[in-house]
């Protein structure tokens, strides 16, 4: 993907109008532009020297953005520089306002007094309003130039707009001035607009600042992640420390890490002992121990102790440049409910134009004066605002992916946000997701004659030897308690079953029922107890000392202390939950019934999970939520994949959303994040098509016939600036929101997707000699209106199709003979 920065738009019509010019170029498959940020993500195979010249030719100028996690200096493109000077050209206008105001208004509505020289000369009263007029409209020179643009590449935009209300207002007035060098008539004093042409162009640059100011605010979450990044980092060389930029940091090279120092790469401690504040990336406020082994992250800081690290991951690779990227990437990217405001933007202005020039001529024909139809068209001008509409979406997108990175929660686009709040399913994977992920010690039963503390010190000694998962549970433990450990002499392993040793000359075994069953004799009631265990989802390993039984240590994949909170938030939210495991069903069911979820889906293989969630499709959109590769086909099956931020790089490619703290709470708070966003856009996108649908009547004249009413294009200018300024602000009360709070959840009516017939077809072909092979015949069958897709093979010789409609056997093969291929069966 290629990303720009787009100088010159103003408004909607812009962005549409670039984005239009440079989809049409050869090898581009797509692209966005984002009004908010200035920015462009192209993809496809066009060169950047051709999508540059396509920007320029439809008016604007492109230069290629350089990517974020490398150029630490990047930062600067996310500053608020226009604001500044905004503020610099409105205070000069503004000081220039006042005269003209006072001569225009002040003096001639009110009567104020003016020196005796020029009091009388209405002629040199007109002189002096034209020359401050013109000297505001220099100031202001922006709109003219940038609206006198647009109209050469015919594609208006709001400049052209306000360029035309203000002109249009001037020119009037100049002829007026020459009607009045030779008459003594003073009535045409009201004739003259200069003050409107002056004031139309502070109002809306009043609007611009406040507009500018309110936008900067929007990229602060940012800002603030890319802050966080060190420029400098501590490296080890020959026994000294060197400070270097963190650009020559390389993989592999050692760094230390002084107290209160931030971390600048990824890596791994090789020395030391300490704490490491990581709220930045993980929002945890209480620091993490670190050890010899330990992983530490950039951007995160170093507490208290030396540590000595290796680095893993530099520039683009490390864990905080990964999350400013899927943010900034998010919020340049363009939700689908944009498209509303993109198809009314690209015809608004031509619209607005011709509406105003319908207002002016109708009324000259029904007998108004010139002066009258004027007034009426440049409201209807400098009223209308394609701005409203063009930020409506991205500025709640911005905001919302700020709001979610603060939370640990990454979207990836703006259609996952925006998608998260629609889905009918949350399917969750049950290890790792669910629960830990991690074995660990649940019950430790005696038997007679034994004790725990005998019981736990024969499993330690036994099980330290064993790389078994379950053995390692039970280490774990006993190390917790600082249980002591025994030499173990003779010690085997039999694979499947179990373990033997000796301790002090005494036989020692342990493992399952069956193996430990030829060693000794066990009751009815431990059988029972075991087997109780084993329908709470939980491990049995029994322990046997001198052909006598000491007793059971269950153990178990225990369950996030969050997840049975964010089963019962997600079903309060009318989301079914389904869960979704490889594991047996007796665990799988245990592990349900304690969470709270109803229905399990048990000991399904990786394709087995992707077929599940298809099916779920059926019946509408499914969120996937899981953490390991075995689910990666699944979260990429799935309408909105959802990676547990602790799980693997496979799982989290292939997801649309991240979860930074692995918390399942996470899981409903972006659900409701989505729904507070599409909530707040559709205000936004209301109020910007209200806003235009009341104002332009109003601003033409409609309702003076009837009440009277009629606008001074000056409160349209006000009016339009407020607009933009008030959909802005409306967006910026998303950064607010509570995305952990259920104070507004309620049961939502998505709507289901009408189940269709699905079919499979598997085709047996001949000829297909390798993946170019497979690509030409998935496309030619793909092209078929009966076929929704085609997984195709050259080493099976087959294609799978999955139908919406029956296809007859005659089609197919005189589809795929027609390319060279035979059709076998």
């Amino acid at each position: 993907m290629l990303k720009f920065n787009v100088k010159g738009m103003s408004c909607a019509a812009c962005s549409a109008r670039v984005e239009k010019a440079v989809s049409s170029v050869d090898g581009v498959t797509s692209c966005t532009v984002n009004l908010l940020t200035n920015s462009m993500s192209v993809e496809g195979s066009a060169s950047p020297q051709a999508i540059i010249q396509a920007v320029t030719k439809a008016g604007y100028e492109a230069e290629v953005q350089n990517d974020i996690s490398k150029d630490d200096q990047n930062t600067s493109d996310f500053k608020d520089k226009e604001t500044s000077k905004i503020l610099r050209r409105l205070i000069v206008s503004f000081i220039l306002l006042i005269p003209l105001m006072y001569v225009s208004m002040g003096h001639t509505m009110m009567g104020l007094p003016l020196p005796s020289v020029i009091e009388n000369n209405h002629f040199v009263i007109g002189v002096i309003q034209m020359i401050l007029a013109l000297a505001v409209m220099i100031i202001n020179r922006k709109f003219f130039t940038s609206g006198a643009k647009s109209v050469i590449h015919r594609a208006p935009n709001m400049d052209t707009l306000v360029s035309l209300g203000s002109g249009a207002s001037f020119v009037y007035s100049v002829f007026v001035m020459i009607k009045m060098y030779d008459s003594s008539d003073h009535s045409l004093m009201h004739d003259l607009y200069f003050e409107s042409a002056a004031m139309i162009l502070v109002l809306i640059t009043v609007g611009k600042m406040l507009e500018s100011r309110s936008k900067g605010r929007t990229t602060d979450a940012l800002r603030s992640l890319m802050n966080l990044a060190p420029q400098t980092a501590v490296l080890i060389k020959d026994a000294a420390e060197v400070r270097v930029e963190i650009s020559q940091v390389k993989r592999g090279d050692i760094f230390a890490l002084k107290p209160g120092s931030a971390v600048p790469v990824d890596g791994i401690v090789i020395d030391g002992e300490s704490a490491v504040d990581e709220s930045a990336l993980t929002g945890e406020s209480i620091p993490v121990d670190k050890v010899k082994g330990a992983k530490v992250s950039a951007g995160t800081f170093n507490k208290s102790g030396y540590l000595i690290c290796e680095a893993t991951q530099v520039g683009e690779d490390t864990a905080i440049s990964k999350i400013i990227r899927m943010v900034s990437d998010a919020a340049a990217s363009k939700a689908p409910i944009a498209k509303i405001a993109d198809k009314v933007s690209g015809v608004f202005v031509p619209v607005v134009i011709a509406i105003a020039a319908v207002t002016f001529a109708v009324w000259l024909i029904t007998g108004e004066s010139a002066g009258f139809a004027l007034t009426r068209a440049v409201s209807v001008l400098v009223i209308s605002c394609p701005c409203a509409l063009g930020l409506a979406t991205p500025v709640a997108i911005m905001v919302s992916n700020g709001v979610g990175a603060k939370n640990g929660i990454l979207f990836k686009t703006a259609t996952s946000l925006e998608n998260a709040g629609k889905v009918n399913t949350v399917v969750l994977d049950k290890t790792g997701t669910v629960t830990i992920g991690q074995p660990e010690v649940t019950d430790i039963l005696a038997e007679n004659g034994s004790d725990e503390d005998e019981l736990l010190k024969i499993a330690y000694s036994l099980e330290k030897k064993s790389e078994h998962p379950l053995a390692q549970a039970i280490v774990r433990k006993a190390e917790e308690i600082k249980t002591p450990i025994l030499n173990v002499d003779s010690f085997r392993i039999s694979t499947g079953s179990g373990v033997e040793g000796e301790i002090n000359n005494e036989n020692v075994a342990a493992g399952n029922l069956r193996f430990v069953e030829k060693l000794c004799t066990i009751s009815d009631s431990m059988k029972q107890k075991a087997d109780s265990l084993s329908l709470e989802g939980k491990t049995p390993l029994w322990f046997v000392k001198s052909s006598r039984l000491i007793g059971v240590i269950a153990v178990a994949d225990v369950i996030k202390e969050e997840s049975p909170q964010a089963v019962r938030e997600l079903q309060n939210m009318g989301i079914k939950v389904v869960m979704l495991t490889g594991d047996n069903e007796n665990t799988a069911k245990a592990i349900a019934k304690q969470v709270g979820i109803d229905e399990v889906v048990a000991g399904v293989l990786p394709d087995g999970k992707e077929k599940e969630v298809r099916k779920l499709q059926k019946l509408g959109r499914v969120a996937m939520v899981g953490d390991g590769i075995n689910d990666s086909p699944a979260l990429t099956r799935a309408d909105i994949g959802i990676a547990i931020g602790a799980g693997t790089d496979v799982a989290i490619d292939s997801a649309d959303i991240v979860l930074v703290k692995s918390r399942l709470t996470d899981v409903p708070a972006a659900i409701r994040l989505s729904r507070a966003t599409i909530k707040n856009i559709k205000e936004n996108l209301f109020w910007a098509f209200f806003y235009n649908v009341i104002g332009i009547p109003l601003a033409a004249g409609v309702w003076i016939p009837l009440l009277n009413w009629q606008m001074n294009p000056m409160f349209g200018a006000a009016a339009m600036s407020l607009s933009s300024f008030c959909v802005v602000m409306n967006a910026l009360r998303l950064n607010l929101f509570k995305v952990h709070s259920t104070k507004y959840d309620r049961k939502i009516k998505t709507k289901p997707i009408k189940e269709k017939k699905i079919m499979e077809k598997t085709v047996k072909i001949e000829g297909m000699m390798c993946p170019h092979c497979e690509a030409r015949v998935k496309t030619i069958l793909e092209e078929l209106a009966e076929v929704d897709s085609a997984v195709t093979s050259h080493v099976e010789g087959t294609a799978v199709l999955t139908l919406n409609a029956e296809l007859s056997d005659e089609k197919i093969k005189s589809v795929i003979e027609s390319q060279g291929y035979k059709y076998v069966s």
